[in-house]
């Protein structure tokens, strides 16, 4: 295929994806949006106004970079994972496979849905944290640079996901008892610099402090880690997440009986 035929392709699994979202926003977009307020309400304002400021920040100001995250992240990853398992499911992915489809695009089709919709999502939750508190956007490159690499990462690991899915339980799986646990202990409620010096050793093996620490810097101007490090790994990720897609793909594992 041409350089024509395969953007067409790009962007007709792109259209579909997308237009999906947007059908069900109720399931898709809503939900997390009155999670993240939900938490902004609990944490922020009830159990947050007995919290001593950190960095120089309210306590409601510190966590809204990781509610924020934490909504890219999961809804990046479970758009990947819910789309591709059920076309998987419905057979519907075996007419794209067996298509002169470059794999390259159907994964790059796969994954700007996951990160449209988790970009999307950490906006509306953005736009939520205003009504709460003020917010300072120290260094925008960041801001933009981190969620984008967030988003792109765990569309990647979503489709990953939904590749060795052999049922419905196996989508759920990793996000329950993986990506939950890394989200809630990579320093979205807390600063990893107030752990004992043991447990901030143990953090540092969590990517999500690196994901979190980026955007935080970002919006706040402050960090647990060294950015360049955490855009170093985080790119890192990035590549072997690709690399391993597509090695699935070519070699037919999860995808060919």
């Amino acid at each position: 295929m041409n350089f024509q035929r395969n953007l067409i392709a790009y962007q007709t699994i792109v259209y579909k994806e997308v237009k999906r979202m947007l059908r069900v926003w109720t399931q898709t977009l809503l939900p997390p949006v009155v999670t993240m307020t939900l938490y902004f309400v609990v944490f922020g304002k009830f159990i947050g106004s007995q919290v001593a400021n950190i960095d120089g920040f309210t306590y409601m100001q510190f966590i809204v970079p990781g509610l924020v995250m934490m909504s890219v992240v999961m809804n990046a990853f479970m758009h990947t994972v819910s789309s591709f398992y059920f076309a998987k499911f419905q057979k519907t992915i075996e007419e794209i496979l067996v298509s002169p489809t470059p794999y390259w695009v159907v994964i790059a089709g796969y994954i700007t849905g996951g990160v449209v919709r988790g970009l999307l999502t950490g906006s509306l939750v953005l736009g939520v944290a205003l009504f709460f508190t003020r917010i300072h956007f120290a260094h925008w490159p960041s801001v933009l640079l981190f969620a984008f690499l967030a988003a792109l990462l765990f569309s990647l690991f979503g489709l990953i996901n939904a590749v060795f899915a052999k049922n419905f339980d196996g989508v759920f799986i990793i996000p329950n008892f993986v990506l939950t646990p890394l989200t809630y202990l990579g320093g979205v409620f807390y600063s990893v610099k107030l752990l004992p010096e043991f447990w901030q050793a143990v953090s540092l093996w969590n990517p999500m402090v690196y994901i979190i620490g980026g955007f935080r810097y970002g919006i706040l101007g402050v960090a647990d880690t060294d950015m360049r490090l955490a855009f170093g790994i985080l790119s890192t990720f990035v590549v072997m997440a690709f690399t391993a897609t597509w090695w699935l793909f070519y070699t037919g594992k999860g995808l060919r009986a």
